[in-house]
């Protein structure tokens, strides 16, 4: 179902018009924060979510700790990113924004891996490598600080929360420079039948205004503007 999404989003689709479907649908606070960006204007993300949980440390190896994970560098990070599938989308939150939660080598791992792009709830690294490599990467922007002393990876595949934003593993998440838009998994079908109805719909109204239609008529023809 996914691939045809993908096709969809090419040629006829944008993230706008799949959040005002949810509107209708009353699912009303899907986009999560507009604070993350693409690194690139063009950059298009739309996969399948593979929600991971990070948290605050302070060194990159605690000894004296109950907590396994917490003498692990970087936590499970690895094994959260070797996890992802052909269009999965990596989506990170839980971290305080002093450092960077991805970066080029991650980018690397994951186009290997056929994923299709990276949300952060922070900021990313290595802005110039994951540009050259074209991967889709959503976040704050570029901040060179490391997370290894500072961040693990203490969950994956998990349910998490972006902004109030619930996104449950699967869940789908497609953004483009205008925001990123979590699609739950029971209204997918509905929201991007719906979606491509109002796309169309819309080249209808584009034509009506440019013949001269006022925007009040146009409306109360249509229903769309």
């Amino acid at each position: 179902m996914i691939t045809s999404y993908l096709t969809l989003q090419k040629n006829e689709l944008f993230v706008a018009l799949v959040g005002d479907v949810l509107d209708k649908l009353n699912y009303q606070h899907q986009f999560i924060s507009p604070k993350i960006k693409p690194l690139r204007n063009d950059f298009i993300v739309i996969g399948r979510a593979m929600p991971v949980l990070e948290a605050d440390v302070f060194e990159e190896v605690v000894e004296d700790t109950k907590n396994p994970i917490m003498k692990k560098p970087f936590g499970i990070m690895f094994e959260a990113l070797d996890s992802l599938k052909e269009n999965d989308v990596y989506i990170c939150t839980g971290a305080s924004p002093r450092y960077a939660l991805w970066g080029g080598l991650m980018s690397t791992r994951a186009i290997k891996l056929g994923a299709a792009g990276a949300v952060l709830h922070g900021y990313s690294r290595d802005t110039n490598e994951i540009l050259k490599l074209n991967f889709p990467t959503f976040s704050y922007g570029g901040y060179a600080q490391d997370q290894g002393p500072r961040g693990k990876v203490v969950d994956y595949n998990v349910k998490i929360e972006l902004d109030g934003v619930k996104v449950s593993p699967g869940d789908i998440i497609y953004g483009d420079r205008d925001g990123v838009l979590v699609v739950p998994k029971e209204v997918e079908e509905e929201a991007f039948n719906g979606a491509i109805e109002k796309a169309r719909g819309e080249q209808l109204v584009k034509k009506a205004l440019e013949e001269g239609m006022s925007t009040a008529d146009a409306f109360n023809k249509f229903g769309i503007m």
